[in-house]
């Protein structure tokens, strides 16, 4: 879930409020009704007087997203992949940690243009780490020295499994002091929750060799 807002949804006579959640091929909107949109199917997308418009194959529903609309439709006409919304750039220092499938490293590799660490070392702007067990979740704790103040750590968890869940992965964190600033679909199955030590207490960076 790349996007998410609290708005109101009308579509069919409904009307009521709701989330509205933005995957990398869905659009779902989830509250007193649900609308799921398969963004391939998608005709039609404006965005008017504060209100998102989008039309496909199924119908045709808006949503109430006043100043963000405009937003949300720029999101959905030109979406961003999936190294663009986990922040992966040249420049970056980035370590993976864990079995990650070849294809996901190749994906890192060719956004940063080198090769990412493979063990986590102070100041790293982002690291990956896949969660596997359910205790996997102690190991959030180990990895923050190695993160830059300003950095994060992507806590990769599969997706339909209530023991290592986006929720207790937040809650994991936030009993080590960090804090959930992002939700993105990795794939069918994996999701993954962008943790960051909260700005109050953030130390000053040490500068880089």
């Amino acid at each position: 879930m790349g996007r998410e807002a609290t708005c109101v949804a009308k579509t069919g006579g409904k009307s009521g409020e709701g989330k509205l959640h933005l995957e990398s091929d869905t659009l779902l909107f989830r509250g007193e009704f649900r609308v799921s949109v398969t963004l391939s199917d998608v005709s039609k997308v404006m965005a008017r007087n504060g209100t998102l418009t989008v039309e496909w194959s199924g119908g045709k529903v808006g949503f109430m997203l006043g100043a963000d609309a405009d937003k949300w439709a720029r999101a959905i006409t030109n979406p961003k992949n999936l190294m663009e919304k986990m922040g992966v750039k040249p420049g970056l220092q980035v370590a993976i940690v864990g079995r990650f499938e070849t294809n996901f490293r190749t994906e890192v590799m060719n956004a940063l243009g080198v090769k990412p660490g493979v063990k986590p070392i102070p100041g790293c702007d982002l690291v990956f780490f896949l969660l596997v067990h359910e205790n996997d979740t102690d190991q959030l704790k180990e990895l923050m020295p190695a993160i830059a103040p300003d950095g994060g750590i992507w806590a990769v968890y599969p997706r339909g499994r209530k023991d290592l869940s986006e929720d207790t992965i937040r809650s994991a964190a936030r009993g080590m002091g960090m804090v959930d600033i992002k939700i993105v679909r990795v794939s069918d199955t994996h999701g993954a929750v962008k943790l960051v030590i909260p700005k109050a207490d953030r130390k000053p960076a040490a500068k880089r060799a």
